[in-house]
């Protein structure tokens, strides 16, 4: 597997700007991007969706992994 580290800038509207070519004409990519650790998401919705459509979490939609049903566990109970 090759991987390719690629600097770039967001706009002033949050999106993705890179201006390498990456000599690859109609073709998919995939693009994994780092935050270092001292940032986090502002955006929970952000946070949530990056995490759903992760496909490193795919092996969560396989029937083994469905372990638990709504008659587990005990209800959460915030008020003190």
């Amino acid at each position: 597997m090759k991987a390719i580290e690629i600097n770039a800038k967001t706009d002033n509207s949050g999106r993705l700007r890179i201006d390498v070519p990456l000599k690859k004409i109609n073709k998919s990519v995939r693009l994994i991007i780092l935050f270092s650790e001292e940032e986090s998401f502002e955006d929970e919705k952000t946070w949530m969706y990056a995490n759903a459509n992760n496909p490193s979490f795919d092996f969560l939609k396989e029937p083994e992994e469905d372990i638990y049903s709504l008659k587990n566990g005990e209800p959460l109970n915030n008020e003190k």
